[in-house]
């Protein structure tokens, strides 16, 4: 065999060898990472923060213009806040009626006081993950409230549109796993919201008279769907009644499981709806 043959040979030889080698490596981390259990793609941790907040209060569009930051900019590094802007009744009586105020939204809040012990509801009140209170303008406050409840360990929610599902109507797979720790030995509820972005009001009357406000994602319902056994996966079927004046395409469905007792929330998912022309 002449030289140049041999170095061929050599090249080719070498050659195979690397890619052999190159394989393995790829091959070992990957193993390595599944025995340290490191997946290979994160997901941001979602934490839900409710504002209860109202037009008719002159201290309130300062929150509402935090919590439109927080979900609408996303600021806070790998987590997804998903907003919840409930808008209570019990300022109607002060000269302007909040066109997005139901007394669910009150009693809801009243809940939170009972679970909390903070001694009674106010506006603006951010509650983050069903756990933490603040002043709802306090924006320091409650990134750092944001922060240390992503990184508690989480339940899976999941929520995607149907896959064939036709119709003017919106059709929504829910499924739950995986809940964490003392959450995965009791009974959860599922609760289901639908939010509306994009929405402000000329206010005429109040201590808000001559105002534009703008809002973050307004709730326009609110209703606990299932009670889930957190020791074994959950699916559920799900199409939402919309109001025909609601913008379609200014929505969004968001599923969050919640403790019965303690009304902490240990996972949340959240979906746009798809427009249908």
């Amino acid at each position: 065999m002449n030289r140049t043959w041999i170095a061929l040979a050599a090249v080719f030889l070498a050659a195979i060898f690397g890619m052999s080698l190159s394989s393995y490596n790829r091959s070992n981390r990957a193993q390595e990472g599944v025995a340290g259990g490191v997946k290979p793609m994160t997901v941001a941790p979602v934490v839900i923060v409710e504002l209860f907040t109202s037009e008719g209060c002159s201290s309130c569009p300062p929150a509402d213009q935090l919590l439109k930051k927080l979900s609408e900019e996303q600021p806070i590094h790998g987590v997804q806040v998903v907003a919840l802007e409930e808008h209570v009744d019990y300022w109607n009586h002060q000269g302007w009626k909040d066109p997005f105020s139901d007394a669910e939204f009150s009693r809801r809040q009243e809940d939170y006081a009972g679970a909390i012990h903070n001694g009674g509801v106010y506006t603006p009140q951010m509650i983050v993950d069903g756990q933490v209170e603040v002043t709802g303008s306090q924006g320091r406050k409650a990134w750092e409230a944001i922060e240390q409840s992503a990184r508690m360990p989480k339940a899976i929610v999941e929520v995607s549109p149907a896959a064939g599902e036709a119709g003017p109507s919106a059709t929504f797979d829910l499924r739950v796993s995986n809940a964490p720790g003392e959450a995965s030995r009791k009974k959860l509820e599922l609760w289901l919201a639908l939010t509306e972005k994009g929405l402000q009001s000329d206010v005429k009357a109040g201590e808000n008279s001559g105002e534009t406000l703008q809002h973050a994602a307004v709730v326009r319902s609110l209703q606990k769907i299932a009670v889930v056994q957190a020791d074994e996966p959950f699916t559920k079927r799900v199409t939402p009644n919309l109001k025909q004046e609601w913008k379609r395409e200014q929505l969004s469905l968001v599923a969050f499981l919640v403790e019965k007792g303690s009304r902490k929330i240990v996972g949340g998912a959240m979906t746009p709806f798809i427009s249908k022309n």
